[in-house]
């Protein structure tokens, strides 16, 4: 089955699904045992038992103090969840031919925890659950970085994350991108910029544009957090902040007064953030994909109309 996204209570509910070739008492065992369940989960998780109402550490790599959390429900050998900070994880075991039916189920609710972020979660607990299936087999699995960026590109399509929207404004039009990049300001800068400083009055950096249109002269230049530059009756600004826990959650806006101009620009900036998106985990993706853009044009003109 594939992943799912939906929207519960203004939360984002990200849901998988893993048949697994063990019974579930087995399964139980290994989310339920603190040394089974770390070793599938991305920490160390203490707790002294699988009971309501007991509170969980776990325990990050590198973090000077552990997070917080509590058991939520235990009905053995059916469902096991828990409070992880403010978000909560639901482990729920279905009875199936080939053994266990694990549906995983993970409630978002942080500060960054919102609809973008879903693709980085569904990634990495795809790859969890990896780690889970090869424990209960008696084997390992590691964490492969190239397969986490292959997953999320594939979510990110699928919960339609790389879509963009537009805002009528009184004089025009702002189309608007949002992202979630597990990389800091300042590598997201960098591959922006190109490596060099841009200078308010001077040319927009290359990596930062596309052909769709005439770009103007560079308006804003706050290194690593924003970048602006004129455009043919309107204004394209890149703004970026660091995230909880990690990354940057990248803001790209577009104003235009042309209403023939937008279904071309969402195309392009789609395009875009997409090579972007590849480029900051070492795909460089040459020369333009054209015909990908061209789709999107299509699917942007029959969205507006």
């Amino acid at each position: 089955m594939e992943p799912e996204l939906s929207m519960i209570n203004g939360h984002p509910v990200l849901r998988l699904h893993r048949v697994l070739t063990h019974p579930p008492a087995a399964v139980w065992k290994a989310i339920t045992t603190p040394d089974e369940l770390s070793a599938w989960f991305p920490a160390r998780v203490e707790f002294d038992a699988p009971t309501p109402g007991a509170p969980m550490r776990f325990h990050f790599e590198g973090a000077e103090q552990p997070e917080t959390g509590e058991v939520l429900e235990a009905d053995e050998p059916k469902v096991f969840a828990f409070r992880w900070n403010t978000d909560v994880i639901r482990c729920e075991l279905l009875a199936h031919e080939q053994g266990c039916l694990l549906v995983f189920s993970h409630t978002l609710s942080g500060p960054d925890s919102d609809r973008p972020s879903a693709a980085r979660h569904g990634a990495g607990w795809l790859i969890c659950l990896d780690a889970l299936e090869a424990g209960l087999s008696g084997t390992t699995s590691e964490f492969d970085m190239a397969l986490w960026f292959s997953r999320a590109e594939e979510l990110i399509e699928t919960f339609g994350l790389g879509e963009g929207e537009v805002i009528d404004e009184d004089r025009g039009w702002t189309i608007r991108f949002e992202r979630d990049l597990v990389q800091p300001p300042q590598q997201v800068w960098e591959l922006l910029t190109g490596g060099e400083e841009p200078a308010v009055g001077g040319e927009p950096p290359l990596p930062a544009t596309h052909g769709y249109g005439e770009a103007g002269t560079v308006t804003a230049a706050e290194a690593p957090r924003t970048l602006a530059y004129g455009w043919t009756g309107g204004e394209v600004r890149f703004a970026m902040r660091e995230q909880h826990p990690i990354g940057t959650r990248l803001v790209l806006t577009h104003t235009t007064t042309d209403p023939d101009e937008r279904a071309v620009l969402l195309a392009a900036w789609h395009t875009h953030l997409e090579l972007v998106f590849a480029a900051l985990h070492g795909e460089i993706r040459c020369p333009w994909p054209a015909e990908r853009t061209e789709r999107l044009r299509a699917h942007y003109s029959a969205r507006l109309g």
